[in-house]
Formats: C-alpha cells, sequence, structure tokens
C-alpha cells in the first residue's frame, strides 16, 4: 500500500471510529486564573490561586512595555500600560501584576493588545538576581498568543 492510500484509509477509520463514539483523549484543561481572582484582599491570595501553585495556567491581560527590545521576561497587567512603570516615576504601577518569564527571547506585543498567556503559576517572594525585581507571583517558561 503505497503513502497516499495508507493516509486515506487511517483518516476513513479515523472517521468511523468517532462516529462509533470512540473519540481521543482530548488535552487537559489548563485552569484559568483571573487577576479578580487572585487575591482576597490587599496581598493575600485567595484560595484559589494558593491551589495552583506549581501548576500549568492560563491567564488574560496585557504586556507592559519592556524595558529593552529583547526580552525574555515581561510583565503582565490586568489593564493596559503605555509606558514602562520602571521609567516614569509618575506612571501607577497597578496592584494586579504578573511577572513572566520565557525560556527564550520574546517578541513584545503592543501594550494595548490582549493576550493569553500560559505558564507555571509560582508563588512567594522572589528577587529575580538579572534584573533585581522583587516578585510576589510569577509565570515561568511562559507562552502566549494575541487575541
Amino acid at each position: 500500500m503505497d503513502r497516499r492510500n495508507f493516509v486515506t484509509s487511517f483518516a476513513i477509520a479515523g472517521a468511523a471510529l468517532s462516529f462509533a463514539g470512540v473519540t481521543t483523549p482530548a488535552r487537559a484543561a489548563v485552569p484559568d486564573l483571573r487577576f479578580r481572582d487572585m487575591y482576597l484582599r490587599g496581598k493575600e491570595l485567595s484560595p484559589q490561586a494558593i491551589a495552583l501553585q506549581g501548576q500549568r495556567i492560563e491567564m488574560t491581560g496585557y504586556m507592559a512595555p519592556p524595558l529593552k527590545p529583547e526580552i525574555d521576561f515581561f510583565v503582565l497587567t490586568k489593564t493596559p500600560m503605555a509606558t514602562c512603570p520602571f521609567c516614569d516615576d509618575a506612571a501607577d504601577w497597578p496592584n494586579d501584576i504578573v511577572l513572566s518569564y520565557a525560556t527564550t527571547p520574546l517578541e513584545f506585543v503592543r501594550f494595548s493588545s490582549l493576550i493569553r498567556v500560559e505558564g507555571t503559576f509560582d508563588t512567594g517572594i522572589k528577587t529575580d538576581a538579572n534584573t533585581g525585581f522583587v516578585s510576589f507571583v510569577r509565570l515561568l517558561d511562559v507562552s502566549y498568543r494575541r487575541l
């Protein structure tokens, strides 16, 4: 049987199994965490956020303008920010932020573009050795897509 016939036969068999009610396992749903559900009051994490520690999650927000063009991290914010919060003393840094780290360089997304981020949720006060940033909530090994 040549490759084309094999692929066609495989597709027909898959359709027959699907029709018969047999399905392939779907990708497990990744939990979603909203900014409004992250804290109870002040900086006290909600039970939902605490339960997500160490898990892959998704969040929706905006990428704050980076400090430099080549980035491997960004700050995910609840609302769009037109200026870099570290470059303008007058800028109001929002209470709802998540420091987001990638393992490879990232492409900056316009500050007003809504993005969906997936990463491993990490909490606790940590200081980044390279930047000196102090964070309480982080996403590690992130990927994102524009919405």
